[in-house]
């Protein structure tokens, strides 16, 4: 392959495969159904290899269409992010970000590292503890915005992204076989204590609190430790940890909201540009307000 790959291509591309078809790809990139597979015989013709197996029913990717997807994944961010820094007007200034220590060490880091790299005059300050105290901070106009976990009591929010919770204990042990269930719970207040603790009743499992933790890292010292079963949002999963469910006796666990909040009194330029990234970056889909509580 001696010529450069085309972007509009790689769009496409992508578009199919996240879409399922090539009647939705082609409402996402504004062309038609004949134009979608032109570009996509052209995209095989570049590189020399089929992308899609030949079934007429349902579309599928050759291996050679799967490392293709990971390239033009990557090559899509970046030439996202310097549009993005060269079209948008310069931002300065300083930014309150509030956020849970989980999502800080877990689905933050890369967002705010591109974010930083296309806007270098923004400084950004981080804030974090529970969302039930950052939702406090905001109402006292303390923080300028909130990446949080939605409680029934807070007021309207944009959703971000559903987070599905997980049941976890730590490798090399099996607290999930004690009677009653050990647990390493957040404290009083927290959604995700509310879910696990209601799930276990509804299923009339025992259960007895043997640790209680301020943040992330309290909960992974407990569950590591072998001393007791938690639950974690999927997105903090990681090696050392087994996911649990009811093939180990456990009852199932529904999913977490994930909402962006901003101060009563307005915000900044800097202040909503973060935000909106944020919201972009982290959404299943196209975000939108819901009225939460």
């Amino acid at each position: 392959m001696s010529q450069d790959l085309d972007i509009s291509l790689l769009r496409t591309f992508v578009a199919i495969v996240d879409t399922g078809g090539l009647t939705s790809a082609g409402r996402k990139v504004g062309r038609t159904q004949p134009a979608i597979t032109h570009q996509i015989r052209r995209l095989e013709d570049l590189i020399g290899r089929t992308l899609f197996d030949d079934n007429r029913r349902k579309l599928s990717l050759t291996h050679d269409g799967e490392v293709l997807l990971e390239f033009a994944r990557a090559m899509l961010r970046l030439n996202d992010e310097a549009r993005a820094r060269f079209s948008a007007p310069d931002i300065t200034g300083h930014v309150t970000l509030g956020t849970p220590d989980l999502y800080s060490s877990y689905i933050l880091p890369e967002v705010l590292e591109n974010f930083s790299r296309s806007h270098p005059n923004v400084e950004i300050e981080l804030r974090c503890t529970r969302s039930v105290h950052l939702h406090a901070a905001l109402e006292r106009n303390e923080i300028d915005i909130a990446l949080m976990t939605n409680q029934p009591d807070f007021r309207r929010g944009e959703l971000v992204r559903r987070e599905p919770l997980v049941w976890v204990a730590g490798v090399g042990s099996s607290p999930e076989l004690r009677k009653p269930l050990p647990l390493a719970v957040l404290p009083q207040g927290s959604v995700y204590r509310h879910h696990a603790l209601e799930a276990l009743g509804s299923a009339g499992k025992q259960w007895s609190i043997r640790s209680v933790c301020d943040s992330i890292a309290g909960l992974q010292a407990a569950v590591f430790a072998g001393l007791a079963v938690s639950v974690f949002p999927r997105c903090a999963i990681v090696p050392n940890v087994r996911c649990l469910g009811e093939a180990d006796g456990l009852p199932k666990l529904p999913s977490i909201e994930l909402v962006m909040h901003r101060k009563n009194q307005g915000i900044s330029d800097a202040a909503e540009q973060l935000a909106q990234y944020i919201v972009r970056e982290l959404g299943d889909s196209t975000p939108s307000s819901v009225a939460l509580g």
